[in-house]
């Protein structure tokens, strides 16, 4: 019998396969748990809707991650921090305060959780910042700290 794994099943396959499974196994396990549904030829059809729009889905990101990296990598920004008589900063500058600061300076909104901080910045100087986009797009900031007047 010929079924689509709508789940993950370890020593079957992924989610989104097409498999020819004995009757068995496939009435009294995958179709009973939900594990797949029969491979009709409507099912196959929306499953390569399906398949084709989250490509392009993927495509659509890729090109907009493209297009920020291009427009942010080799950039700097500069931060103004207060710090004490021997140069420690009064807190660090954070990933999230990086984020904060490209969406100021360059109108881009970038998640906190995609830059990457060379090292942690307590201190004035120039740091090396990577925002990691999608698979295989990144982008190299230089994050300058100097001193609030």
């Amino acid at each position: 019998m010929k079924v689509i794994l709508i789940k993950d099943v370890k020593g079957s396959g992924k989610a989104g396969d097409i498999l020819n499974v004995a009757d068995g196994y496939a009435r009294n396990y995958l179709l009973a748990k939900g594990f797949a549904i029969e491979a009709t030829a409507k099912n196959v059809n929306d499953l390569a809707g399906k398949k084709a729009a989250e490509q392009h889905r993927l495509d659509v990101a890729k090109s907009d991650a493209l297009a920020l990296a291009k427009k942010l990598n080799g950039k700097t920004l500069t931060v103004k921090a207060r710090a004490g008589g021997s140069g420690k900063l009064f807190g660090a500058i954070t990933s999230a305060s990086v984020s904060e600061l490209i969406e100021a300076q360059f109108g881009e909104s970038v998640d906190k959780k995609k830059i990457s901080l060379s090292s942690d910045i307590k201190a004035y100087g120039d740091y090396t910042a990577e925002i990691r986009m999608t698979q295989g797009v990144s982008a190299k900031m230089t994050v300058k700290v100097i001193p609030e007047e």
